[in-house]
């Protein structure tokens, strides 16, 4: 499949009359079942209050270059362990067992339309059509910025065996645009996948792709348990007692791929998208023995100047005492090496 090709400009202010056709342009569903948080009394925003943060809503931040790595050239097909940042919530992570990829995006807009909706600020660090042979697609929740249908048709076009995981409530999307071999979970609901076993996981955070689809699919983080590595993505989350939780049942991760950026202002994004410090602790409750940072530096889709997010986590560090190697904000398209 074709893409259109790709101009990476700086990403303009978003008029309120955009973001209301933006809003009034999205893609609706039909409602079986709403969800809820582990903490129900945790909800989506109301459009008035996403009226109001655009309205007093501060310039867009300043464009600033992000670093991108070709050393996922050096991969082949014997390579193994090992995980790339392709931008935003989407990584290739290879355990040994299985190749899965993440919330795979590589269109130019996070949106329905592709004229409007934030746009690409680097692009995929891996193309498309040079990735490797993928097993697994695992999805966290069905925003634009997760769940990217022409993505995911491409990725299945290149790769017929493949098997897409989504959130309990997704998988009538998938299947109406002609996707196969879907399988929709709710929380701690599990698939066997070679000698892996991938588990759908409580976050905190809320779903819809339209005005009358909210919460009407699930949400949530994924774990991996492989013999010789586990692996846990956060997808996009608030900070909650869920990862505890996720600890206690499933044991620690030996690496674990946070969110740390999208977080401002506080007031209307906290309880949907962790800051830097709260990631941090995010990994703390996991007992992860290594953190990687995304959902950074790809889309602007909150107020926080784009290089902020990796200086304040190295901040957050130093303030918790620990190493820098505990938490990295990677470079997308660099090699992290994952070491059984």
């Amino acid at each position: 499949m074709n893409f259109p090709n790709v101009s990476y400009k700086k990403y303009p202010k978003v008029t309120l009359f955009a973001v209301l056709l933006f809003l009034f342009t999205l893609q609706g569903c039909s409602v079986d079942e709403t969800f809820s948080n582990s903490d129900p009394s945790v909800v989506p925003k109301t459009l008035g209050a996403v009226l109001e943060w655009r309205m007093s809503k501060d310039p867009s931040p300043k464009h600033e270059a992000i670093v991108v790595s070709s050393e996922w050239r050096s991969l082949n097909a014997q390579s193994s362990h090992y995980a790339v940042w392709i931008g935003h919530a989407t990584y290739l992570i290879n355990t040994g067992d299985v190749t899965v990829l993440t919330d795979p995006i590589f269109s130019e807009r996070a949106s329905p339309v592709g004229w409007v909706g934030p746009q690409r600020l680097i692009p995929p660090s891996i193309p498309l059509e040079q990735l490797p042979s993928i097993d697994v697609v695992v999805i966290s929740h069905n925003h634009y910025d997760h769940l990217d249908l022409p993505s995911l048709k491409a990725l299945q076009l290149n790769n017929p065996d493949l098997m897409i995981l989504v959130p309990q409530g997704d998988k009538g999307l998938l299947e109406s645009e002609g996707l196969v071999n879907v399988s929709q979970f709710r929380w701690w609901e599990n698939i066997q996948v070679n000698q892996t076993k991938l588990t759908f996981t409580p976050v905190q955070h809320w779903s819809g792709r339209g005005l009358t689809g909210r919460n009407s699919s699930l949400w949530g983080g994924w774990f991996l348990n492989s013999p010789s590595l586990s692996i846990y993505h956060a997808g996009d989350t608030g900070y909650s007692k869920d990862f505890v939780v996720t600890q206690e049942r499933l044991g620690a991760p030996d690496v674990a791929f946070i969110p740390i950026g999208a977080y401002k202002p506080r007031w209307f994004m906290e309880n949907q998208h962790v800051d830097p410090a709260q990631a941090v602790q995010v990994a703390i409750d996991l007992q992860a023995s290594r953190s990687f940072g995304m959902h950074w530096g790809t889309f602007v889709l909150t107020d926080e100047a784009i290089k902020e997010p990796p200086k304040l986590l190295a901040q957050a560090l130093k303030n918790r005492s620990l190493t820098s190697d505990f938490f990295i904000a990677p470079i997308p398209g660099a090699i992290l090496k994952l070491d059984p």
